[in-house]
């Protein structure tokens, strides 16, 4: 490199005077940034309260340049020493402005701390705008929804077809394993208290009853919400990071009618379906366990379940699932489109989703069981 483009300082004065100039010349760029930083840490700057430094010389500079210009300047200043900059070039002095303005020296505002009520309250807030939000979404499904059954040639078949077969025949493995020991962990805890009393014969209510009404719905939509629900959210979410609906709202498609719609309309195909399979497995269970625990035969079970349930114990099962399967699919794809930023935002929209829909629908499931009992179902 010729010595004139090479960066360097030269203080031209005596370092007893009061004002010292400091002459910069060379490149100040980044090629030679390296070298010039040395100087720098060596430097022996003068005793003097004012210095000088004169740019007239400098042949070349970007913002690494720039950049090291600002600190020794700021560094310099932090010691009590009054700087000025002279004969920059115009578009160096720019960008030595430039450079200065987005520094990071300033110094670091503290947040202020939030009170325990206040943090209440912010809270609340930021809850009350996220159900304000979440209900529009709703809206504009069910609105969707609407038009769709209107005019069925909008409806997307194969994808309706496709989420019945993630959601629903994929499902019935784990549900029906996890239904199953169900039936048998009732059982087996109702021998023991049946047999006190000698009412083992009683056992058939105690599974058919609760499984039918309560767990098999209940079961069957916490496994969908983990399952299922996650699923969507994260699909929808990484989606939106990749600006795949951004990209779809560009050519015309609606993302309501290809994402959420044959999400929400499998589901609640398929949830009931699963909950009488369900029912079936659990019952299964607790057969199985009613034979080897209290010697109630299979042929005993059978018949006495015909008696214990009745099809409106049956049917109310049956009708929380739809109602359970809107909850999940809804909360799972309105998660995902709050997704943003980065990729972290789809594990904790996830996270979210999969929380708020077991709280629905066990909060649902509560409301249900308030009204059939003043229905006296």
């Amino acid at each position: 490199m010729p010595a004139d483009h090479i960066a360097q300082l030269l203080i031209e004065a005596d370092a007893s005077a009061i004002s010292v100039p400091v002459r910069c010349t060379g490149a100040w760029t980044v090629r030679g940034i390296a070298a010039l930083e040395r100087q720098l840490a060596q430097m022996d700057w003068p005793a003097a309260s004012d210095l000088v430094f004169d740019g007239s010389a400098i042949s070349a500079l970007d913002t690494a340049g720039a950049w090291l210009l600002h600190r020794t300047l700021h560094a310099l200043q932090q010691r009590g020493k009054n700087v000025q900059v002279n004969g920059l070039r115009p578009e160096f002095d720019t960008l030595l402005q430039l450079v200065a303005s987005r520094s990071a020296h300033a110094e670091p505002v503290l947040p202020a701390r939030v009170g325990l009520l206040e943090n209440i309250g912010r809270r609340a807030w930021r809850n009350l705008w996220s159900l304000s939000d979440m209900l529009a979404f709703v809206g504009e499904s069910a609105t969707v929804l609407l038009r769709s059954l209107m005019q069925p040639s909008r409806i997307r078949w194969r994808a309706i077809l496709y989420n019945l077969q993630t959601a629903g025949f994929e499902a019935m493995p784990i549900i029906g394993l996890l239904t199953f020991l169900m039936g048998v962990v009732i059982a087996y805890q109702g021998a023991d208290q049946l047999q006190r009393f000698g009412a083992n014969i009683f056992i058939v209510e105690l599974v058919g009853l609760s499984m039918v009404r309560e767990l098999a719905p209940l079961l069957t939509a916490i496994i969908i919400a983990g399952r299922s629900g996650s699923a969507y959210a994260a699909q929808i979410g990484t989606m939106k990071i990749t600006e795949e609906i951004d990209a779809l709202r560009t050519i015309g498609v609606g993302s309501q009618e290809l994402l959420v719609l044959p999400k929400l309309l499998a589901l609640v195909i398929a949830l009931p379906l699963l909950t009488v399979f369900a029912d079936v497995t659990g019952i299964f269970g607790g057969m199985i366990m009613a034979s080897s625990k209290l010697d109630v035969s299979f042929n005993t079970f059978i018949n006495r379940l015909d008696e214990a349930v009745s099809l409106s114990s049956f049917l109310v099962g049956i009708v929380k699932a739809p109602v359970f399967a809107a909850i999940i699919a809804l909360v799972g794809c309105f998660q995902g489109f709050q997704v943003s930023g980065s990729a972290d935002s789809v594990g904790r929209q996830t996270t979210v989703s999969v929380v708020q829909s077991i709280f629905l629908v066990i909060l649902a499931d509560a409301l249900f069981s308030i009204v059939f009992n003043w229905f006296e179902l």
